[in-house]
């Protein structure tokens, strides 16, 4: 590949509006092109990458005997209606109808589809179990696309998908994904945690993450410092307090004149803000609905939008509604003489002497305890874990990380096979729906996510298993010196013939313009012809950002060959 007739548009400068590196690095170094909010084009070398990261997929999807298709995408609005996801998705499908006004969608995933071919193809309990997989573009219509790769409305999936009979058979299945989608981010060389996670919009049962640990990522993560537990915070378990201390005060109305805060309550009453709780109003499902938290922690939506009579998908009140309702307004509302259901999270439920709201605008309670002063009713985990706290067996303290998520995988159970009135045969002839698992990893993703775990301030730092070539050659001032040229050129038809992927740069640039290129774009083995070492009988080598050496010819045969892809 020669970088003079390949379309390598690099960047002097960063492009306007990046969020994150990889983004920026994508750009600057030619492998992208962005057509419009979260829609790209891959350039030659970027899509040699997406090349790679899609043959290490498949190769692990093969070895645990994974069937390759590839499925429509475009899909009929019908399977979506059957399964009941059409109006549950809702923006984030992209409806359209035909010329006959039928309606469709643009595949954000293909549960849907997967179901319907196995139910139109598969009678016996013979071809069972029996995984499906393929890898083919998504649209998902982001509100707000960012971070370029890792938010994008439209990305390269890779989605497998599995029936069973038996939960046995799914249990295996399941596990033998988890452990490809382990050697996948091995192969790659990145540094990833599988974490427990919340199912979503796809449903079912047990369900992990791969997340690649970088400063970029989205998600947080919890991990013990002292055990294999990990979770996804919005899964993680904040471990109740032992005991709750015996009560030592009076229960005192205070006047707090404009504090409507945490923050602001504590200041004026000169104590911290773990003293105090908080309490907010949700939208039940019959009512409005209480939830009570120590003033100093976080809300976990997901944990709350589980709870019974909790709306679906969960939603804050409107300030005007509890006004209406309770009488005062946000910010003084308290669980003492609360004549709405409440949850309490148990941390707030082993306060004692608290401070609360009055529900009465512009005073709050001193030394107010449960039972005594107020309820203690449905007592929950609903709040987001914390650096330091107890990992939920006791044993650790949990650590906090953030990360990109690049792969899930679910335990569907039947919620699609029976939704999409899916019969098989068993054994002893009889009628059932069988259990599916979904598996999905992004390709796409993927390659941002290296990006943000190996860069540095000059450029990419690809691992050898994705990166576009193993070599960048550069000739410097081939133009003024013919040998220069002719011994680039031999040393290109060589590598070549070794079945050495080259990126050989016989530009007519300036050094310092295809060096600053070259640490741009990455590419593990530099190596570098001028008249100067011409004159010596050496190569100018350089591993990844390490020191220059100067080598032989046969040495830089053995340096490559070492640093073979496994």
């Amino acid at each position: 590949m020669r970088f003079s007739n390949t379309l390598i548009p690099t960047l002097r400068d960063d492009p306007a509006r990046t969020d994150v590196a990889s983004q920026r690095l994508l750009l600057r170094a030619g492998f992208l092109r962005q057509l419009n909010a979260g829609i790209f084009t891959w350039l030659p070398l970027g899509f040699r990458v997406l090349q790679k990261v899609e043959a290490i997929v498949r190769e692990e999807m093969q070895r645990i005997n994974a069937q390759e298709i590839l499925m429509p995408f475009v899909q009929p609005a019908e399977l979506w209606q059957e399964s009941g996801r059409w109006e549950q998705m809702g923006a984030e499908l992209l409806r359209i109808q035909d010329r006959h006004e039928r309606d469709f969608c643009l595949s954000p995933t293909h549960e849907e589809i997967v179901t319907d071919l196995f139910r139109n193809n598969v009678r016996s309990y013979r071809e069972l179990p029996c995984t499906y997989f393929h890898m083919h573009t998504k649209f998902r219509d982001e509100i707000r696309p960012r971070f370029g790769l890792m938010r994008a409305r439209e990305f390269i999936m890779k989605d497998a998908y599995s029936f069973h009979l038996e939960e046995s058979t799914l249990d295996k299945t399941y596990w033998d994904m988890y452990e490809a989608y382990s050697r996948i981010l091995d192969r790659i060389g990145l540094d990833y945690r599988s974490v427990e996670a919340d199912n979503g919009l796809i449903g079912g049962s047990s369900s992990h993450e791969f997340q690649v640990l970088a400063e970029a990522g989205e998600d947080v993560l919890a991990f013990s410092d002292s055990s294999d537990y990990a979770a996804n915070i919005e899964r993680a378990e904040a471990r109740p307090p032992a005991t709750r201390p015996e009560a030592q005060e009076s229960m005192e109305k205070v006047h707090t004149p404009n504090a409507k805060t945490i923050e602001s309550v504590a200041d004026l009453l000169g104590l911290d803000a773990t003293r105090c709780v908080k309490t907010l109003i949700v939208q039940g499902q019959e009512s409005l609905v209480a939830l009570i938290l120590r003033g100093d922690h976080d809300l976990n939506e997901l944990k709350a939008e589980k709870l019974p009579g909790i709306r679906t998908p969960f939603q804050f009140a409107d300030p005007n509604d509890i006004e209406n309702s309770l009488n005062c307004s946000i910010g003084s509302i308290g669980p003492v003489g609360l004549e709405i259901p409440y949850y309490v999270d148990r941390d707030a439920a082993a306060l004692a002497d608290f401070v609360c709201g009055a529900n009465e605008d512009n005073y709050h309670y001193t030394g107010a305890n449960w039972e005594r002063d107020a309820h203690l009713q449905d007592i929950v985990d609903i709040r987001n874990v914390v650096e330091g706290d107890l990992e939920p067996n006791g044993t650790g303290r949990l650590l906090l990380k953030r990360g990109i998520e690049v792969g899930h995988i679910f335990k569907l159970g039947r919620k699609y096979s029976e939704s999409m009135r899916v019969a098989i045969q068993d054994q002893e002839g009889a009628t059932i729906a069988p259990a599916m698992g979904c598996y999905g990893f992004g390709v796409t993703r993927t390659v941002a996510a290296v990006i943000e775990q190996c860069h540095d301030e000059a450029g990419i730092l690809w691992p050898e298993s994705i990166a576009p070539a193993k070599v960048h050659l550069i000739s410097v001032g081939a133009d003024r010196s013919p040998e220069v040229g002719e011994a680039a050129d031999k040393l290109y038809q060589l590598l070549q013939e070794l079945n050495v992927e080259v990126l050989y740069d016989d530009r007519a640039e300036r050094p310092g313009v295809k060096f600053a290129d070259a640490d741009l774009i990455g590419i593990p083995h530099r190596v570098v012809i001028g008249s100067r070492t011409l004159k010596e009988g050496v190569l100018e080598y350089r591993f990844q950002r390490n020191e220059t050496e100067k080598i032989s010819e046969s040495e830089l045969k053995n340096r490559v060959s070492a640093s073979s892809i496994h």
